[in-house]
């Protein structure tokens, strides 16, 4: 019998999968190959982790209830999902910093946040401190403002590498 529980089983066990199988991908440089802990370790663990969760959700989740998908909010979930795919079609033409700002701002709107001032202040600053911690602390390079030859590109929702 489909009950919540197992619904978002299935779910996890079919994002996992595609996690794992995507993990493969993952390019490395030769020397990469041969050490113990490399770029497609942790996505690796992660995937397997997951797929065996999920798997534990299906065989244990013992809930009788009956599948009920009223009372959500269908509406904020589209919003979210339409948002977060246009954060990836604008990330790299628009940079780190404005599109991840934008994102995170108009998250805030769909979710009922009106006060600019709050607005502004639960945004900006995670922004930047996230991305000094990715630059400064781990040493990945993320280009925190726009390409000016990647507006072409942010109208057909490519940036430039």
């Amino acid at each position: 019998m489909l009950t919540k529980d197992r619904i978002g089983g299935l779910l996890l066990l079919l994002f996992c999968s595609a996690y794992l199988y995507l993990s493969y991908g993952i390019r490395m440089l030769p020397f990469q190959k041969t050490h113990a802990f490399n770029a497609q370790t942790m996505p690796e663990a992660l995937g397997f982790l997951g797929i065996g969760l999920s798997l534990a959700i299906l065989v244990f989740s013992g809930k009788s209830e009956k599948l009920d998908l009223r009372g959500y909010n269908w509406g904020v979930g589209a919003w979210m999902i339409g948002l977060t795919i246009f954060y990836g079609f604008t990330i790299r033409s628009l940079g780190f910093i404005p599109s991840t700002t934008i994102f995170l701002m108009t998250g805030y709107i769909v979710l009922g946040e009106r006060n600019p001032l709050i607005l502004i202040l639960a945004s900006v600053p995670l922004v930047v401190a996230f991305w000094l911690l990715m630059t400064q602390a781990l040493d990945i390079y993320v280009a925190p403002w726009p390409n000016p030859q990647s507006w072409l590109g942010f109208l057909w929702g490519i940036g430039s590498a």
